[in-house]
Formats: C-alpha cells, structure tokens, sequence
C-alpha cells in the first residue's frame, strides 16, 4: 500500500513539473502539450486509444510467451548439453550487437504487416534476456548439493529437474522482469516499421498530424500497461517461487 501511495505521490510531482515547465516557457501544444490537454484528449479519445491498445496488448502477451519458452528451453538445452554450449553461445551473444530496427524491416518483409511480425520482433528482443538469466542461474548450482545428489547415484537428468532447474528458477525471474519491461517496447517497434493497427502506429499518425497530445496519451496508456504487466507477473512469480529470498 506504501508503494501505491509513494508512486502516486511521485507521479504528481512529475506531472507537476511538467506543467510548471510547459507554463514558465510557454510552450505551444505541438511541442510539449500540457498534462491537462493529455487527460482531456485521453477521455475524449479514449476508445480509440483502448481499440488501438487490443493489438499491442496481444503482440506484447504472445511475444512473451513464445520469448519464455524459447529463451527457457535454448537455456536448457545450452546448460544439459556442455559440448553445444560451446559452439552455440557466442554465436547467441553475437546476435545481439544486431539493431532490432535493422531486423524488423525483414520481419514485416517476410511475415506481412499482422500480428506475426511483431510478434516475432518481441521473441527476438526477450529471447536473449531470458536465455542469458536462466543459464546463468542453471550453472551457478551450489556444488554441496550437486556432490549429494552424486553420491546417491542421481542420473544427469535428475540433476537437472530436482536439484539445478529449481536453484535455477530465481535467475529466470530476473531474466522474466526484465523481459516483462522489454515485451511492449518489442511490440512498438514492430508496429513502427510497419502496421496497420496497435500503440504504435497511433503514436506515428500523431505525430504526423501534429496531435502531440494524442500521442502522450498513447504513450501513457503504453506505460499504464506496461506497470499492469509487470507488477502482475512479479506477484505470480513470488508465488511460484516461494523459496527465493529477498534481503
């Protein structure tokens, strides 16, 4: 609850700001429109904003379902198989020095301008996160606990499900909020390159037309989401890993 109001508190300091900026130098609306020009337009806007939202919201979900399971299990595969790890890693980190602006072009050149674009964009943005933190977390196993289970004559893969992928599950939360923070970005950025529906190309038609206003009250509602999402999967994370401490 003291979080709640904290983040209130500073969110009007901000937006207070905001407005004694835009007053002191009294800036026109195409340039930085006030706070209460943002709210006005939201309401007036608002189902148009939210229609808009649906896409983006769906990118931003599958995106990060599909960028989990392929991020855990490459994760996986890396850790169980050291000789693959090898080979595979360092063409895995050099992906990464690619933009992904230079990739979602040919993204929407080879998947259309739907959902599948931008979907494929978001995979590609979390995909290294999630695969990064949890192989990090599956070779970080505490050695005491691996001996114990060697003396006991555990297979390899026992291992791996009772001992080295729990241990391991606090990293992937971290590799997941992070992810969770990147998934509606991911989604923008396809829709920037090329949509026809989503945030995202609400935010390049107002800019375009000058509706500056329009466009923070679709940035905001991308934000409003995006603190949803995250608080969302951190709660579902706490449950589901009710052994990872926290100072």
């Amino acid at each position: 609850m003291m979080f709640f109001i904290r983040g209130c508190i500073s969110l009007f300091g901000l937006l207070l700001l905001w407005q004694v900026f835009v007053s002191l130098f009294q800036l026109p609306p195409y340039i930085l429109p006030s706070p209460w020009s943002v709210f006005k337009i939201g309401v007036l806007r608002a189902d148009l904003i939210l229609t808009e939202a649906i896409p983006t919201v769906i990118e931003t979900l599958l995106g990060l379902t599909i960028g989990l399971l392929l991020g855990a299990l490459a994760a996986l595969t890396l850790a169980f198989f050291h000789p693959l790890r090898l080979w595979l890693l360092p063409i895995l980190v050099a992906s990464q020095a690619i933009p992904t602006f230079a990739i979602a072009p040919l993204l929407v050149l080879w998947l259309g301008f739907g959902m599948a674009s931008k979907i494929a964009t978001t995979v590609i943005m979390l995909f290294f996160p999630i695969t990064s933190a949890f192989l990090d977390g599956l070779r970080r196993t505490d050695p005491g606990w691996l001996d114990l289970a060697k003396t006991m004559n555990a297979k390899k893969w026992r291992l791996f499900w009772h001992i080295r992928i729990p241990a391991a599950l606090p990293y992937l939360a971290s590799g997941i909020r992070v992810a969770t923070v990147v998934a509606p970005v991911g989604a923008i950025i396809g829709e920037w390159v090329g949509s026809s529906r989503g945030l995202g190309f609400l935010m390049l038609n107002a800019n375009a037309r000058m509706q500056i206003d329009l466009l923070f009250a679709a940035l905001f509602t991308l934000i409003i989401f995006s603190l949803i999402l995250y608080f969302t999967v951190d709660k579902l994370l706490h449950y589901m890993i009710p052994w990872q401490k926290e100072a």
